[in-house]
């Protein structure tokens, strides 16, 4: 708690998936091609179509490492301990990490207004099924079946569960914007990445055939959230490719380390080389658990973009002031957010803990120790009036 005088929002907040995320409304005639649990000497695993998921050790979730378990590590580990001796302390599976009432209840205790719900491994499994477009729709609509039912998409406009979303097929992307909308979201997200589609190869998300789906985003007026997940980045043999939640997996340093920030940074790219924002000027798209590390090179390399295409006119709008206008950055905790605060401006930075997840913050408001050098007006914004204001539909 805090006597800030007011209540921050958080924009990064997750649920742990329930028994039956991944199967209550999949046709069973389906699931060999989506997911289905199975048991592999005595501990329960996921099996993302027909293949061994081994994104996290123990899908069930019980019992679990605690939030912030790796925090300090990721500070620059002062103690000099290893991950696995910091996720050695588990507890039996809170309810509010399943359950929206008593998650309304813990919202209450660490002192928040509201809060933006995504998945775990809902933002992880498109990958693993990308070469099957019929699988992809089934499992995300079943998906955002069960997030409604569990979790809803407006929940007494306190927890905003964001229903996901798949480019893998236009029409199909439309009409669970619809539903979305008619649920009263005021969010939903996709996975930083190049879309795999059935007939049309692998293709950018700004791509003009994807232009009736942003074109009904753009009209509804709520925003995207493009959010960390596995966006199948090659590691060109320099290690073994494959989704690893990277510090806690796998010990030694890579590259691998480094697939967010080139996801996040590459669909930000491309969307501001494309033009999408000129398209559709009432998109609003934000970055959430990214981190920021790519931001200033983006920004330069969008620069050199513009000066060099300037006699072509190939832009009609400078792509630098585009993506700061349609572009909200949520940066690590452990980010320099006053770096980040001075490309973006204050009204473009937005507050997420990444609770209860190991490597997010204890609890979510030892933030504020990070925001020390703002003055009061710009830490309202990063806390709270920035993620308030994406919140609010802003329909054409």
């Amino acid at each position: 708690m805090s006597d800030l005088g007011y209540l921050p929002f958080d924009c990064d907040n997750h649920y742990y998936e329930a028994q039956d995320t991944f199967t209550r409304h999949v046709p069973k005639a389906m699931q060999p091609r989506c997911v289905q649990w199975v048991e592999m000497n005595g501990h329960k695993h996921h099996l993302v179509g027909g293949k061994l998921s081994r994104a996290v050790k123990n899908p069930t979730w019980d019992p679990i490492a605690k939030p912030g378990a790796i925090s300090d590590y990721l500070r620059g580990n002062p103690n000099k301990l290893m991950p696995k001796d910091l996720l050695t302390e588990r507890e039996p599976l809170p309810a509010e990490y399943m359950d929206r009432d008593a998650r309304l209840a813990k919202l209450e205790q660490q002192g928040l207004e509201a809060l933006w719900l995504f998945p775990t491994l809902g933002v992880l499994y498109e990958e693993n099924l990308k070469h099957d477009t019929e699988a992809v729709k089934v499992q995300f609509r079943a998906f955002n079946r069960w997030l409604d039912e569990d979790w809803g998409l407006n929940y007494k406009d306190k927890i905003f569960g964001a229903a996901y979303i798949t480019l893998a097929d236009v029409d199909f992307a439309c009409e669970e914007l619809e539903w979305a909308l008619s649920r009263g979201a005021r969010v939903v997200v996709m996975r930083p990445s190049a879309v795999w589609t059935a007939n049309d190869g692998v293709v950018s998300p700004s791509h003009p055939m994807f232009d009736p789906f942003w074109a009904r985003l753009n009209e509804a007026g709520i925003p995207m959230v493009i959010h960390a997940g596995d966006s199948g980045y090659t590691t060109h043999g320099y290690v073994p490719d494959g989704f690893s939640a990277g510090v806690i997996s796998d010990m030694r340093p890579s590259i691998k380390h480094n697939n967010i920030e080139r996801a996040a940074n590459d669909f930000l790219s491309t969307i501001c080389y494309e033009k999408l924002f000129e398209r559709f000027p009432n998109l609003r798209i934000a970055s959430i658990e990214n981190g920021a590390e790519f931001l200033p090179d983006l920004v330069r390399k969008l620069g050199q973009s513009r000066d060099r295409l300037d006699t072509a006119g190939y832009y009609k709008e400078d792509p630098v002031e585009m993506f700061k206008q349609h572009v909200w950055i949520n940066p690590f905790w452990e980010d320099n957010v006053y770096e980040v605060e001075e490309i973006m401006g204050p009204d473009r930075v937005i507050f997420g803990s990444d609770w209860p997840h190991i490597e997010g913050m204890v609890h979510p408001l030892d933030y504020l120790s990070e925001l020390t050098k703002f003055d009061d007006n710009k830490k309202k914004k990063i806390l709270r009036d920035n993620a308030l204001d994406l919140n609010q539909p802003r329909p054409l």
